[in-house]
């Protein structure tokens, strides 16, 4: 399992690193003191999972999380338990307080997943406000461009993501997001049902009542993908 550290105290990345090597599975690929050292190396190195401090100098650590295309594991090391019930808002593997405490940092290791197809997305960073998330691309039924940017619904929420959807079509896996149209990319997971329009194209239904109607040419595509 390749991680990185990211914290701008010294220190902290030293006791880290310290307690990182009793863990022969880990493989230490590099410490970044800040954030856009940090988007370097992730871009660089690719690490399955990053321990990342939260309050730094210039960017902060859901600051770094907004700009990353491809989302490492997060597991969050900071001193400041303020900012727990936000970080668990976004869903990462774990919540560390310093001093770090082993047997913690063990259970947060045994949560890390290899990653397998580097070339795809596995979740993505969100932010509305003050609200952030961490969203596994599964959980994810319906993107939706509005100009450079796209619009990501899971569960009850809409927030917007700064990427455009071309752009974040060529990140997804095709067995699972289908280019509905010009605007939307459905998950083909979530389809309900699928009726056939007064045109002679298809009409997909997601669950949870969203209805997207499609032109003839993607919905001859879909007829092959779900051999209707």
């Amino acid at each position: 399992m390749k991680a990185l550290i990211i914290d701008d105290e010294r220190l902290a990345r030293l006791e880290l690193r310290r307690l990182l090597g009793e863990h022969p599975e880990v493989e230490i690929v590099g410490e970044a003191r800040g954030g856009e050292e940090a988007l370097a190396l992730i871009a660089k190195l690719g690490p399955d999972a990053i321990f990342l401090d939260i309050q730094m100098p210039g960017m902060s650590g859901f600051d770094l999380l907004e700009r990353l295309e491809d989302l490492p594991q997060v597991i969050f090391t900071t001193a400041y338990d303020e900012y727990a019930l936000k970080a668990f808002e976004v869903n990462v593997l774990d919540y560390l307080l310093k001093p770090v405490a082993p047997a913690r940092l063990a259970a947060a290791l045994a949560r890390v997943r290899p990653r397998t197809e580097p070339a795809r997305l596995e979740q993505v960073f969100v932010r509305d406000g003050d609200r952030c998330w961490i969203v596994r691309l599964p959980d994810i039924f319906l993107l939706e461009s509005e100009g450079n940017y796209t619009r990501v619904h899971f569960a009850t929420e809409r927030p917007l993501i700064r990427r455009s959807l071309n752009a974040l079509e060529e990140q997804l896996d095709p067995a699972m997001f289908f280019r509905a149209g010009r605007k939307e990319i459905v998950n083909l997971k979530w389809i309900q049902k699928v009726d056939i329009c007064v045109a002679g194209g298809l009409a997909v239904t997601l669950r949870g009542g969203r209805t997207i109607e499609m032109s003839r040419r993607q919905s001859a595509r879909l007829r092959e993908i779900l051999s209707l």
